[in-house]
C-alpha cells in the first residue's frame, strides 16, 4: 500500500535531525524528522522494496540488499543536510524492523549463515512441535505469547533439526534491528522489545527465560541481555561514516518492533492504563491489534485466546494479536501482476466497494494463505473447503480480503474487552492501512466502534520520537504523542449500519472452530 506522509524536500530543517530506517515486511524506508514552529516534519530520502530471496527451495531475507538501501537513503539524508538543511545537524539514527527474524554474528564478527524468512516452508508446523518438546503451558507462563510457525523460537528449533551448520559457528543471535545496528555501529546489542517476538523473553522479568533456553538446547551464550528502548549504543562506525557522510552520530535505539514503534505514534492521550479505553490496529502487510497496559497478562484466558504478551516502550506491554492483515490484498495483486493484469490500489478499491457484500469470507489468518505460490487459486480453495462460490470476479476477492480483516478485527475486539475487563471506545489505525478508507469505515461499521486514521507512517514517527526521548528532547511518552496529534492530521470514521455484519460475523467464527 502506498504511504503519502512524509514531506516533499522542500521542507528546511534547521535544528536537530533524527533518522529512522523503518524496515517492514515488504518495504522499507529512510526517513528524517525534526521539529519546525512547534510541528515534527518529516522527509523521505530512501524508499525501497524488501522482497523475499527464493534460492532452491529456501526463502530468505536479502539482508544485504536491505543494507546497500540502507546506507543509500542515510547518505541521501547526510548529503541534503550539508547542501539544502541550512544550520540542522543530523542528531542521531536508529533501525526498526518487523518481528521474528534474526540473525547470527560468529567470533570472527561475521554475519554467520542465511537469515532466514519467517514463512520459509520448514517453519510449518513447528508451533505444535515444540510443544512435545517442551510443554505449552510452560512456554506460555514462561513468555505470554501467541503460538505461531513464525515465531523466532520455532525458526531456531527448525534450524536445530535440520543441523544449520550456525549451531556451531554463532557467537550472538541478534534480531534483525539489532543486525542492522551493528552493522552501523559494531557494536552489539539486543532491544527489548523485539526480543519478546522471540517466544524466548520473559515479560514480566524482562530477561531471556533460562528454563526454555535449557529446555530447548539453546546456548546461553548466544543471548546478551535485551537494552531498553532509547540507549545509546555508540557511534556510527568509521566504515559507515566514510560511506554515507554520519560521522559521529549517535545509534539509539527505538522500539526496534515497528509495532512498538508505531503504537508509540498512536494520537491517544495517556499512556499503559490499567483499564484502557482505545485500542490499536498497527495496519501493514500483518494487522497487529492489542491494548497498551502496564503488566503482562498471562492469564489462562489469555492463552486460550492466543494473544501475545509483547515488549512496549518504557516497561510497558503490547496485549495484542497478530492477524494475516493486508498480506492477502498484497498477493492477490500480486497475483494479476503475474498475469499482467495488474490494477492500482485506488482501482482495487474501487472494484472492491461495487462488489457485493459478504459474497466471500476470507479468514486472514488460514494455514493455507500463509505462503501460497498463487493467493488467487488459494483463495478459491479456501472457498470450496468452506462451502462458498468459488469467486470469479476480481471485486469479491478484494472485498472479500477487506471484510475478512474487518471481521477479524470484530473477533480481536471482543477478546481484548474480555481479558481487559474494559470497554474499548475507540480504534486507532496507523500505517499504510490507515488510508484504505473502505477498510476503516469497514473497521467501524464490524466492531461498531470509532476508528481514528493515521498517522500513516506511524512506526517512522515512533522511532523518531524514541530517538528524541533518548537525546533527552522529548522527556515522556505523553509529551511525545501530543506532538503526534499536534503534527499529523487524523480522519475518523463512524459505525454505520453495525447489525448487517452480525450474520457474516456468525458465519466467520465457525472458520475457527
Amino acid at each position: 500500500m502506498p504511504a503519502a506522509e512524509p514531506s516533499s524536500s522542500e521542507v528546511q530543517f534547521s535544528g536537530p535531525v533524527h533518522l529512522a530506517v523503518d524496515l517492514g515486511a515488504s518495504s522499507g524506508r529512510v526517513i528524517a524528522g525534526g521539529v519546525n514552529d512547534g510541528r515534527l516534519e518529516l522527509v523521505e530520502t530512501g524508499r525501497f522494496v524488501n522482497r523475499p530471496l527464493k534460492v532452491q527451495d529456501a526463502m530468505l531475507w536479502n539482508h544485504l540488499q536491505l543494507w546497500q538501501d540502507i546506507q543509500d537513503g542515510l547518505r541521501d539524508a547526510a548529503l541534503r543536510a550539508q547542501s539544502s538543511w541550512t544550520g540542522a545537524t543530523i542528531a542521531s539514527v536508529g533501525v526498526d524492523t518487523w518481528g521474528v527474524s534474526f540473525g547470527f554474528v560468529d567470533r570472527h564478527d561475521q554475519i554467520a549463515g542465511p537469515v532466514w524468512h519467517y514463512r520459509d516452508a520448514r517453519h510449518r508446523g513447528m508451533a505444535e512441535k515444540i510443544c512435545e518438546i517442551v510443554p505449552k503451558e510452560t512456554i506460555f507462563q514462561e513468555t505470554g505469547m501467541q503460538f505461531m510457525d513464525i515465531n523466532s523460537l520455532c525458526q531456531l528449533i527448525a534450524a536445530k533439526q535440520n543441523g544449520d551448520s550456525v549451531f556451531e559457528t554463532a557467537e550472538s543471535f541478534l534480531m534483525m534491528g539489532d543486525l542492522f545496528h551493528w552493522l552501523l555501529s559494531g557494536e552489539r546489542s539486543v532491544e527489548a522489545s523485539n526480543a519478546s517476538t522471540t517466544q524466548l523473553l520473559n515479560p514480566a522479568t524482562q530477561s531471556w527465560s533460562t528454563k526454555l533456553l535449557d529446555g530447548f538446547g539453546l546456548p546461553s551464550r548466544w543471548f546478551a541481555e535485551p537494552s531498553p528502548a532509547g540507549t545509546t549504543i555508540g557511534n556510527v562506525q568509521p566504515s559507515v561514516a566514510m560511506d554515507t557522510g554520519l560521522h559521529d552520530v549517535p545509534v539509539i535505539l527505538p522500539a526496534t518492533h515497528d509495532t512498538a514503534s508505531a503504537v508509540l505514534a498512536v494520537p491517544a492521550e495517556g499512556f499503559a492504563p490499567a483499564s484502557p479505553d482505545w485500542c490499536y490496529i498497527s495496519s501493514g502487510t500483518w494487522s497487529l491489534m492489542g491494548v497498551e497496559i502496564p503488566q503482562p497478562n498471562v492469564s489462562p484466558l489469555c492463552a486460550e485466546l492466543n494473544f501475545t504478551n509483547e515488549g512496549g516502550v518504557r516497561g510497558s506491554t503490547r496485549l495484542l494479536q497478530n492477524i494475516g492483515g493486508l498480506w492477502i490484498y498484497q498477493q492477490i495483486r500480486a497475483a494479476l501482476d503475474r498475469q499482467g493484469n495488474a490494477p492500482s490500489w485506488a482501482e482495487m478499491t474501487q472494484a472492491a466497494a461495487g462488489a457485493e457484500p459478504f459474497a466471500l469470507l476470507v479468514n486472514p489468518d488460514d494455514p493455507a494463505l500463509v505462503a501460497p505460490d498463487n493467493m488467487i487459486d488459494a483463495i478459491c480453495g479456501l472457498a470450496g473447503r468452506t462451502g462458498q462460490r468459488v469467486p470469479t470476479d476480481n471485486g469479491v476477492l478484494f472485498r472479500g480480503a477487506l471484510e475478512g480483516l474487518a471481521l477479524r478485527y470484530r473477533m480481536c475486539l471482543q477478546h481484548l474487552e474480555a481479558l481487559t475487563g474494559s470497554h474499548i471506545k475507540t480504534i486507532h489505525i496507523v500505517g499504510g492501512g490507515s488510508l484504505n478508507a473502505l477498510l476503516c469505515q469497514m473497521t467501524a461499521d464490524a466492531c461498531g466502534r470509532q476508528v481514528v486514521a493515521g498517522p500513516v507512517e506511524a512506526t517512522a514517527i515512533g522511532n523518531i520520537l524514541m530517538q528524541m526521548i533518548g537525546s533527552g528532547s522529548l522527556h515522556s511518552i505523553d509529551e511525545a504523542r501530543q506532538l503526534v496529534r499536534h503534527s499529523f492530521p487524523t480522519q475518523t470514521y463512524e459505525p454505520q449500519q453495525t447489525d448487517r455484519w452480525d450474520e457474516p460475523a456468525a458465519k466467520f467464527a465457525t472458520f475457527f472452530e
